[in-house]
């Protein structure tokens, strides 16, 4: 079992940054993949960017590219998305999740943490 905890959401003004920690504790955190999603009301849960094991691949979601950034510290157990010229439309409650064995499938998902980006 993996237990993973968001912080660092909060409320910024358009244009205005913040980054996200996800701590994570249990199953050996180095061998997991670790994945950033967000979830706007009424809307499904949208894939933002993804870290491999090792931190040597990342991936993001086209809406994030040139303005978030994935990475991790495996000696802290912690994955971070720094988070640059946020927009309204970023406005969501953001997840981490780790999966296992390089699959795409998320076994364990944090609780999430809101992240408002007023105009």
């Amino acid at each position: 079992q993996v237990q993973l905890v968001e912080s660092g959401g909060g409320l910024v003004q358009a244009g205005g940054s913040l980054r996200l920690s996800c701590a994570a504790s249990g199953r050996t955190f180095s061998g997991a993949d670790m994945g950033w999603f967000r979830q706007a009301p009424g809307k499904e849960r949208d894939f933002v960017a993804r870290i491999t094991w090792s931190g040597g691949k990342t991936y993001y979601a086209d809406s994030v590219k040139g303005r978030f950034t994935i990475s991790r510290d495996n000696a802290k157990n912690t994955v971070y998305l720094q988070m640059n010229s946020l927009k309204p439309e970023d406005t969501a409650v953001y997840y981490c999740a780790a999966t296992y064995g390089g699959t795409w499938t998320y076994a364990y998902w944090g609780q999430g943490t809101q992240v408002t980006v007023s105009s």
